[in-house]
C-alpha cells in the first residue's frame, strides 16, 4: 500500500468484497475467456511474426499465462500482508480484520503494482528451459497479454474462494473434464504432448477447461 493512500474505513460499507462476490466472479469468469479469444490470439500472430515453430508460439503462451498466476498470487500474498499491517493496529469490528483487509484489496485494487509483476513474470520465462526466443526479439512482444493475465490473476485471489489455474505437465494423461483438444491434435492418443492454455479451477473443481495438443 502506497504510504500516501489515505485507509478512508469510514467510507467503507459493510462486507462490501463479500457482497459483491457473485457479480465479480462472473466477471472474471468473462475476462478470462475473452483472453483465451482474443489477446491469446492476438500474442499468437505476433509471436508468428518471430518464429515459425507454432509448437515453441503455443508453448510460450502457456507459459507466459502460468507464470503470471504464479507471479500475480505473489505479488497478491505480499500486497495483502502490507494491508494487514497497516489496518490492524486501528481496527475495531464489526467485521473481522480478514474480510476489513479483503474489503481495502477490492476497492483499491488499482494500488497493485502491475509493470513490476510483467517484468517479474518476463525474468522467469528467460529462465525457462522448455522455450527459446530469436536472440534480436525479447519475451516483452507479449507484455500486453501478460499484463491482463497478471491482472485477473491478482482479482481472482479477491474472491472467496480465490480461483486458480490447474497444473499442467506435458506427456501427462489427457483429461476431458480439464482440456479441449487443439484441431491439430491427434484425437486418439491419449497423452498431452503440451499446453496451449490452462484450465480454470474453484477448490480443486475445473470451472473453465484449457486447451492442449495431444499426440502420439
Amino acid at each position: 500500500v502506497k504510504p500516501h493512500s489515505p485507509l478512508s474505513l469510514r467510507s467503507r460499507s459493510l462486507g462490501y468484497a463479500r457482497a459483491t462476490n457473485c457479480s465479480r466472479r462472473a466477471c472474471l469468469l468473462a475476462r478470462f475467456r475473452d483472453i483465451y479469444a482474443r489477446e491469446r490470439l492476438s500474442a499468437e500472430k505476433l509471436l508468428r511474426t518471430y518464429l515459425s515453430d507454432m509448437e515453441m508460439v503455443q508453448r510460450i503462451i502457456y507459459i507466459a499465462a502460468v507464470e503470471s498466476f504464479h507471479a500475480a498470487k505473489v505479488a497478491y500474498r505480499q500486497f495483502k500482508m502490507r494491508v494487514r499491517d497497516t489496518l490492524s493496529p486501528g481496527h475495531s469490528g464489526p467485521e473481522s480484520l480478514e474480510d476489513t483487509v479483503l474489503d481495502y484489496i477490492v476497492r483499491h485494487e488499482d494500488l497493485y503494482d502491475v509493470p513490476s509483476t510483467v517484468s517479474e513474470v518476463i525474468r522467469s520465462m528467460n529462465i525457462n528451459p522448455k522455450i527459446s526466443f530469436p536472440p534480436e526479439a525479447d519475451f516483452i512482444v507479449i507484455s500486453s497479454l501478460i499484463q491482463e493475465v497478471c491482472r485477473v490473476a491478482f482479482s481472482m485471489q479477491t474472491l472467496v474462494p480465490p480461483l486458480d489455474i490447474a497444473f499442467g505437465t506435458d506427456g501427462e494423461l489427457f483429461s476431458e473434464t480439464k482440456y479441449h483438444r487443439s484441431f491439430d491434435s491427434d484425437f486418439t492418443a491419449a497423452f498431452v504432448a503440451y499446453h496451449v492454455w490452462p484450465a480454470l479451477m474453484e477448490n480443486d473443481i475445473v470451472i473453465v477447461k484449457g486447451e492442449a495438443v495431444t499426440k502420439r
